[in-house]
């Protein structure tokens, strides 16, 4: 189609302006790496001959008696310093073999204002999410309760630095001011806490406590707080259901508490979705148990024993650049998974890690503006060395740890992520529980790339701007990118009745008639032309993603049916003729039949609200005679308006950038929601 001059002119200054328009969608987004900066992890100290400050640990691991069930006993307070360096050179226990790990959940008080609904779904979400991540990750067991550390700098105003002193490293002085723990504004009770004691002289033995010991929590390897709130992060991020941070490490590196908040607002409502709370629950947990770029180089190498944790070495750096400066995570699982998936042998296939961080720099980077409305997002490459708590969406899309989470139906715990966690040396992993990763599979080493994801021949990306099928086929998409694809574009699943696994979609659709689509649970999308020979003349033939049945008749093989139709055989990677029908269905090849836990799902998803064109000025409607239109602006006058709006938007755009270059420290950049 040829556009009139004024048309054109507007579609230049778009392309010049490098835009990606995308509309505050649902896609579940993910701000960890922001809020763990701004949160101080207490680290346990490592026991050292010359007297840890962590003494509660200390004697826990010195096998200490208790006096009460569930309560831990004050050691002698008479011991003399050669009898407590003794203490500390005793050799503890050989682990046992590892054990599914024991998350225990805490709801501070301040939480507890929820509504039974709200109660109920968080609840039934919470123990569905640490059930699964129990079922995947195994480790070397608390002995005893879990009793967290209190942070020496908090508490302490004066520490003892004299290596020749008896009180090395501890506490001299106590800090006045000093009143509670917290994390990312959770409160944690004393009964969760070591104690902690004042040294006044460098060599008496003599203390005071300043803060007695907690019982700790009995049966617990991981204390999750689950903080339940409408805080300024939730209402700033609309995108955010929830966000998380670890908050205290043992000796050996391994996260042993960290909180969750929850939204309070995406608990209510009819757009609330079970299965798309659980994947949140589990993504979350996932870093603050390890998958967090400040733990990547606390990993621990376990290949010299038989034990996670405990006799591990530090791996030191795993994170690098590639030759094209993506930063990738090179540990053995890692690059071992991922040559799986990829069918490659490439050396360079570590772990890729998203290379896009917002920032006040390139300010035109990504810009949209139009009579109605405009975003402006803020978006470069990160500089060297720069990483990420995520995986490349191009390359891993669909992972369970990418940047931001779709549709329930289309986030999977994969393999590529299970295998780093097992690579943190912190965890036994059942690898075989992983689900199936189909994006990119068997693609090769260059998938994904910049330079590659153009190739219109590919069956994972596309190249222009239209509808056809999400690439696990349950939903009809859109082709669309976002500010992670970096340009790259996917078919992204439409939520406005597009779902072909429901069958009340079918008589929703005005186009059943003509091209034979069948809604339902064994329905999946299908590229296809096909409109009926009786009134083919009347309809477009266009090839986009229709739903229609299938089944399975063997590996890669299937059949498919349409309104009408007898059962007939789809060749995987041919297209196919109806009976009755003119045009073509596709057969897409390596989707079906090959992957059991590629299924519906099992609850009414309902949180993604219809997308839209990427066209601002181009809006989809359904004519009451069944045929699809475009909706445009009726005169040059309302482009020519657009034009003059985006003149003065762009040039105030400029005036900004200025002003930020004069005074950069007085304008913060908030992440800004996604566009489509």
């Amino acid at each position: 189609m040829v556009l009139p001059p004024s048309q054109r002119l507007w579609v230049g200054m778009l392309a010049v302006m490098v835009v990606v328009v995308e509309l505050p969608g649902a896609l579940q987004k993910c701000i960890f790496d922001e809020v763990q900066a701004q949160t101080r992890v207490v680290r346990a100290a490592t026991i050292h001959p010359d007297g840890p400050p962590n003494e509660p640990r200390l004697r826990a691991q010195a096998g200490q008696q208790t006096k009460h069930p569930g309560r831990r006993a004050s050691p002698p307070r008479d011991l003399s310093v050669k009898q407590r360096r003794s203490l500390r050179k005793i050799v503890p226990p050989t682990p046992a073999s590892p054990q599914p790990i024991r998350i225990q959940t805490w709801i501070p008080r301040e939480s507890n204002n929820l509504s039974e609904a709200e109660k109920q779904r968080l609840e039934a979400a919470v123990e569905e999410a640490v059930k699964m991540v129990s079922s995947l990750l195994s480790v070397n067991r608390v002995p005893g309760p879990l009793l967290l550390s209190r942070d020496i700098k908090k508490y302490c105003k004066f520490l003892w630095r004299n290596s020749s002193t008896a009180n090395n490293n501890r506490c001299g002085r106590a800090n006045n001011k000093y009143r509670s723990e917290t994390c990312l504004d959770v409160t944690i009770p004393d009964d969760h806490l070591a104690g902690c004691d004042i040294y006044e002289e460098a060599d008496s033995p003599r203390r005071t406590v300043l803060r007695p010991e907690g019982a700790g929590l009995p049966d617990t390897d991981f204390l999750l707080y689950l903080h339940v709130q409408a805080t300024d992060k939730c209402r700033a991020e609309p995108n955010v259901l929830a966000y998380a941070v670890q908050c205290q490490t043992d000796a050996h590196g391994r996260p042993v508490a960290g909180v969750v908040v929850v939204c309070r607002d995406r608990l209510t409502g009819a757009t609330y979705s079970h299965q798309a709370t659980v994947q949140t629950v589990i993504h979350e947990l996932f870093h603050a148990l390890g998958f967090s770029k400040d733990l990547f180089q606390t990993w621990r190498d376990c290949s010299s024993t038989s034990h996670v944790g405990a006799g591990c070495s530090p791996r030191g750096k795993v994170t690098h650049s590639d030759g094209s400066g993506q930063m990738r995570i090179y540990t053995p699982s890692v690059i071992s998974a991922l040559q799986d998936h990829l069918a490659s042998t490439d050396p360079e296939l570590g772990g890729p890690l998203e290379n896009l961080v917002l920032s006040s720099s390139n300010f035109f980077r990504f810009i949209m503006c139009s009579p109605y409305m405009f975003y402006t997002f803020f978006l470069q490459d990160a500089p060297p060395g720069r990483v990420s708590s995520h995986w490349e969406s191009r390359v891993l899309q669909g992972s369970i740890m990418a940047a931001v989470l779709g549709d329930s139906t289309t986030v999977r715990i994969d393999p590529v992520t299970l295998a780093a966690l097992q690579d943190t040396g912190w965890y036994a992993v059942s690898l075989s529980r992983a689900q199936s990763l189909v994006w990119g599979n068997g693609e090769g080493a260059m998938f994904g790339s910049l330079s590659t994801c153009q190739d219109k021949s590919s069956s994972f990306f596309c190249t222009s701007s239209g509808f056809g099928c999400h690439y696990l086929h349950l939903h009809k998409g859109e082709c669309q990118t976002d500010q992670y694809l970096e340009g790259c574009r996917v078919y992204k699943p439409l939520k406005n009745g597009s779902e072909c696994w429901k069958e009340e979609n079918g008589r929703k659709s005005a186009e059943e008639d003509w091209s034979g689509e069948i809604f339902g649970l064994d329905s999946r999308c299908f590229f296809s032309s096909l409109t009926r020979q009786s009134q083919f003349l009347l309809f477009s033939s266009s090839v986009e993603g229709r739903c229609y049945k299938h089944r399975c008749t063997g590996p890669n093989r299937y059949q498919i049916q349409v309104f009408g139709s007898e059962w007939v055989d789809c060749p995987a990677g041919g297209t196919i003729q109806i009976k009755g029908y003119q045009g073509l269905v596709s057969c897409p090849d390596r989707r079906f039949c090959l992957y059991a836990d590629i299924t519906p799902p099992s609850d009414d998803v309902t949180t993604f609200p219809a997308s839209t064109t990427s066209d601002p000025y181009e809006t989809l409607t359904s004519a009451q005679n069944g045929t699809w239109s475009l909706l445009r602006p009726p005169t040059e006058l309302a482009v020519a308006a657009a034009l003059g709006i985006t003149a003065a938007v762009c040039l105030l755009a400029a005036v900004v950038v200025s002003y930020r270059k004069c005074c950069p420290d007085r304008v913060r950049i908030h992440t800004a929601p996604d566009i489509q």
